[in-house]
């Protein structure tokens, strides 16, 4: 299993923190960047190859990888030229060379603990797998997901109608077996699209949830941040502060 990382914007909702920093190095606590906290998980949950698709700042994230090094991590860095014009589905699109086995997606201001992955990893396998939590009330920037009763996607998006919303992505993916094909042949469909720069993979994943090949594994429960804001960071912060780190990295 290998992962594939999307790093490649500026942040811009943290201004001026990342003026000239690049979201992905901001600092979240116990020492650590938000991207090696990611990569360090990933290293205790088995994963060995990361493919890390950067873009405003590549030159910093490049001195960091090599400064910083994560035992037991074979990382390669992808280079997203169009992150200043484009949204995610263009950096999917750059990592497509990596997509040709089983492999984990994760947006690059996600943080969470490795049980969150394990749960992804240990979950039914299925083409397309999407980790899904739950909350009481759901905001407009939410990616919301709706499940049938078996907790098959059927719809994903911030715009799902309240009386259709069951819970929301976290931005953490799986794909295995035939979904690896169809999801990077989706997403190459799509980059042909008038309005292919300005998409969210997620998007490709609504696409294929209407083929029925999309499972989802709930976290409820478990720790997860995602970093929009200052105010996302000082909430990953304390949580961090409060958090053991043997429990971190269990």
């Amino acid at each position: 299993m290998r992962a594939i990382v999307l790093s490649a914007g500026q942040g811009k909702r943290l201004l001026p923190l990342t003026a000239e920093l690049p979201k992905c190095l901001l600092p979240v606590g116990n020492g650590q960047t938000l991207l090696e906290f990611q990569l360090r998980t990933l290293a205790r949950c088995g994963i060995s190859r990361v493919a890390i698709v950067s873009g405003f700042g590549v030159e910093r994230v490049e001195r960091f990888l090599a400064e910083r090094r994560v035992p037991g991590l074979e990382i390669e860095l992808l280079f997203n030229p169009f992150f200043a014009v484009s949204d995610n589905l263009a950096t999917c699109w750059v990592a497509r060379a990596a997509m040709h086995e089983d492999f984990v997606l994760a947006n690059g201001d996600t943080l969470f603990e490795p049980d969150v992955l394990r749960r992804l990893l240990g979950s039914a396998p299925a083409p397309i797998t999407v980790t899904i939590d739950h909350k009481r009330a759901y905001d407009e920037d939410d990616m919301k997901v709706s499940l049938d009763d078996d907790g098959r996607l059927l719809g994903i998006g911030k715009n799902l109608k309240p009386e259709f919303v069951h819970g929301e992505s976290i931005g953490l993916l799986c794909m295995r077996g035939a979904g690896v094909r169809r999801f990077r042949e989706a997403v190459e469909r799509a980059m042909r699209a008038p309005a292919g720069l300005r998409a969210w993979y997620l998007s490709v994943v609504n696409t294929l949830a209407q083929e029925g090949v999309v499972q989802t594994a709930s976290i409820r429960g478990m720790w997860w941040q995602e970093i929009d804001s200052p105010e996302d960071l000082e909430d990953a912060h304390r949580s961090l502060a409060a958090r053991p780190r043997a429990a971190a990295a269990r």
